[in-house]
């Protein structure tokens, strides 16, 4: 155990004595996992607990950490702590290009005041990025526009091979598919439900869309609770030791995971998944798209 971290461990049982009880378990590289017991109150802001150990770890480190895990082991919590210098990056990028990334997240939610049919543009937008780019995406949304709401499945097929894509013919049913659909987005939209609610429905009913493609078609009709877990945002957390996994191996569950981290990057910097997502992905491409 590192000196820092012996006084942070001290520093948080001087205000919670024996009301709690913390076990260092591991340090590996930047990570810190520790395990949290005694007389914990499951009712009564566990959660708490976790965020005054990470104020103790600051306190004695002078940088940020996030919460990357919390495991429930019934008696106890494993909780995992992770050095994240980058904060101090993704900070000044708010000042260099905060206002572009403002003007993006109003953009986002334009899209669904103009109602079903640009909606809809946007949904098959999602469907065609899965393994293209984001830029043949947006290209072959141009060149098609109300096309995806009227041409016949073989149409959308020969236009999207025209258009160069990878997969017209697959993407051209997804599209021709997703039709059936549009109603019931339109009204799970126009609800109370959150975006991760809605997401739910649209992984298990339209074909062509997993977690990314809904959480990118979510962000991109103006929902800011969803994380689009791309390869370049894979690629930040992998190699800031946030996560162990790749985008070949993204699971459900290790999707939700990669999210629960970047919700925690964005609580430490005050953001929304959809503004964070907007920064990582320039920091990765030098790029804002959509």
């Amino acid at each position: 155990m590192s000196i820092n971290a012996t006084k942070a461990l001290k520093d948080f049982q001087k205000f919670h004595g024996k009301e709690v009880t913390v076990k260092p378990l591991a340090i590996k590289g930047n990570k810190i996992s520790i395990l949290f017991g005694g007389n914990i109150c499951n009712t009564c802001g566990i959660y708490d607990y976790f965020e005054d150990f990470l104020i103790s770890l600051e306190k004695f480190y002078s940088s940020p950490w996030i919460i990357t895990s919390i495991e429930d082991m019934r008696t106890t919590y494993k909780v995992t702590y992770t050095h994240a210098e980058f904060i101090n990056d993704l900070k000044s990028l708010k000042e260099e290009i905060g206002k572009k990334v403002s003007k993006k997240l109003i953009e986002f939610e334009e899209v669904r005041k103009k109602g079903e049919k640009e909606i809809f543009k946007e949904l098959c937008f999602c469907i065609l990025t899965a393994n293209f780019t984001a830029k043949g995406g947006i290209r072959i949304q141009e060149a098609i526009g109300d096309g995806f709401l009227t041409f016949s499945k073989e149409e959308l097929e020969d236009k999207l091979k025209s258009l160069g894509h990878r997969f017209p013919s697959t993407r051209a049913e997804y599209i021709f598919e997703a039709r059936k659909h549009i109603k019931t987005i339109l009204e799970l939209i126009n609800s109370s439900l959150s975006g991760k609610e809605i997401r739910e429905y649209l992984v298990e009913k339209v074909m062509g869309l997993g977690y990314k493609e809904a959480s990118h078609f979510l962000r991109n009709i103006g929902y800011k609770d969803v994380a689009i877990v791309d390869r370049h945002i894979l690629r930040f957390l992998f190699t800031h030791n946030l996560i162990s996994f790749s985008d070949k191996s993204l699971t459900r569950k290790r999707y939700l995971e990669a999210e629960r981290v970047l919700e925690a990057i964005a609580k430490k910097l005050n953001l929304s998944l959809a503004e964070l997502d907007l920064y990582i992905w320039y920091r990765m491409t030098g790029e804002i798209l959509k």
